[in-house]
């Protein structure tokens, strides 16, 4: 993923965020609708997952310590695995205490009414930040579209190894959902002056919300666990290593992302004999400098010289141990 296409499209909808979070909270204030109130949180937790993911991005560019031998990338994953369990307890849980407010409210002494100031405002406020979404969404499909190639969006959540696209495409299309689900709710509220429906578009706001929280967890999980190369990178690695001389074949080859833009790769091959070590390292040398043209972000590769025993090789490369 390109880190500028993931930055702009989070600073766009950073933006959009703070401006709608400003005026949903005035149409709250003047009106007392709870979808309001929920979707103000929504944007207002939206915003704070923005700064995290632009936060994590520029923590993740610090240079490898002692103590952090392959250095910082993989804290883009930890502060979008922060991210997911801010939008499932400040947007989702919140939006679902909120309804369960509103709904209990509407059935006591009073029983059921409607918005009681500013009635249409809400509406108005919801519309325009539809519109201002739409812009914010349309940011980030535009820059998803420019690394996702030809994979579907499912595939395409599912297998980015950059968390930041993902994340606000998500994020992006539960605000515009969530904004119908809120505008639904208000305007039935405004015809039918039954305040219960208010409560169900909160209700279905924070569903919604804990829906896309809980697939961004486990999507980010995923990569907090560490996944391998994609399999088009893993195939371009093997014919790297394979399409010269040096080396025979691939006994077993393992790979890491370290990060979003960083590859580990670790490999034993089995080496035609070499006159002198000297030759042999010239040799392994050469091989990783076709992976890093074949696959630019391995940056970090240990290969491992052997010679091929006709022999089952198990996967972690250590022979198994058999009785006489």
């Amino acid at each position: 993923m390109s880190a500028s296409g993931g930055t702009r499209a989070i600073v766009a909808a950073l933006l959009a965020n703070l401006g709608i979070a400003v005026t949903k909270f005035v149409a709250f204030g003047l009106s007392g609708s709870s979808s309001m109130l929920a979707e103000s949180i929504h944007s207002v937790a939206d915003s704070g997952n923005q700064a995290l993911l632009l936060l994590g991005g520029r923590r993740a560019t610090r240079k490898a310590t002692p103590q952090h031998p392959f250095g910082y990338g993989r804290e883009r994953y930890i502060y979008a695995f922060i991210v997911s369990i801010v939008l499932f307890s400040v947007g989702g849980l919140f939006a679902l205490y909120e309804a369960y407010h509103k709904y209990h409210e509407q059935t006591g002494p009073k029983g059921p009414h409607g918005i009681e100031s500013w009635h249409w405002l809400p509406v108005v406020v919801l519309v325009i930040a539809i519109i201002l979404e739409s812009f914010s969404f349309r940011t980030a499909i535009v820059e998803s579209n420019a690394v996702r190639g030809k994979a579907s969006w499912r595939e395409f959540v599912r297998r980015a190894k950059a968390p930041e696209l993902p994340v606000v495409l998500l994020e992006d299309l539960g605000a515009l959902l969530g904004l119908i689900f809120a505008l639904i709710g208000v305007s039935m509220t405004l015809v039918t002056d039954d305040g219960r429906w208010d409560a169900a578009g909160t209700a279905a706001i924070g569903i919604l919300l804990v829906t896309i929280a809980v697939i961004l967890a486990l999507e980010t999980k995923s990569l907090l666990l560490g996944e391998a190369a994609s399999p088009e990178d893993v195939q371009r690695i093997e014919q790297a290593i394979t399409e010269g001389s040096e080396v025979e074949r691939i006994i077993h080859m393992k790979t890491l992302h370290l990060g979003p833009e960083e590859l580990l790769v670790a490999a034993k091959v089995a080496v035609r004999p070499y006159a002198t070590a000297a030759e042999l390292a010239e040799g392994i040398n050469s091989v990783e400098a076709r992976i890093r043209n074949s696959v630019p972000i391995a940056r970090v590769i240990y290969l491992e010289p052997d010679i091929y025993r006709n022999a089952e090789q198990p996967a972690d490369g250590v022979p198994e141990l058999k009785g006489a």
